[in-house]
């Protein structure tokens, strides 16, 4: 028999991620989690690759810190503008100029006008909260469920939002 003919060659395959690997993945809010760590230790020893990351990092710095004096700059401008802010003690909900901005817990996802196909609202018949979906052009959905104070909220929160999609919101019609 002929040994050479029966030894089988490594597999090299991509490890498993989103759902089917990490149970928290959610598309579009969380990356998946990936073993960067292991990765990143090897091409760090060699010297070339110690002194490459040290260069950009200072460039990254100083573009970061741009982009949030840009931000402060693009909120101080519109702050005519209408804003829509609810949250309780869990649950955030953001939307202005910029766009939509979920948050729950310590989660949080953020929608330009340009990604978001519609806004829904909705407040239940008994109890006290009021949701807000964020509908994308790619058929998903984004819910988030805020806990007011008093029922009374809906109304003021309703016609917050309606103000504020009327300004920002451009329908495909």
């Amino acid at each position: 028999m002929n040994t050479e003919a029966l030894k089988a060659e490594a597999v090299t395959a991509e490890p498993v991620t989103g759902a089917g690997f990490d149970p928290a993945f959610i598309p579009g809010i969380t990356a998946p989690a990936t073993p960067l760590a292991k990765q990143e230790e090897p091409e760090t020893e060699t010297p070339d690759a110690s002194a490459e990351p040290s260069e950009p990092a200072e460039p990254e710095a100083t573009e970061t810190t741009g982009a949030a004096e840009g931000d402060e700059d693009e909120t101080a401008a519109p702050a005519d503008g209408p804003v829509f802010e609810a949250a309780d003690r869990r649950a955030r909900i953001v939307a202005d100029h910029k766009g939509v901005r979920l948050s729950l817990d310590e989660e949080a996802c953020e929608f330009g006008w340009p990604e978001i196909a519609a806004v829904e609202s909705e407040s239940s018949r008994f109890g006290k909260r009021y949701t807000i979906t964020v509908h994308t052009p790619d058929r998903r959905w984004y819910p988030i469920e805020i806990e007011a104070t008093s029922r009374s909220r809906f109304k003021e929160w309703d016609e917050q939002l309606d103000a504020v999609l009327d300004a920002y919101f451009e329908d495909g019609d």
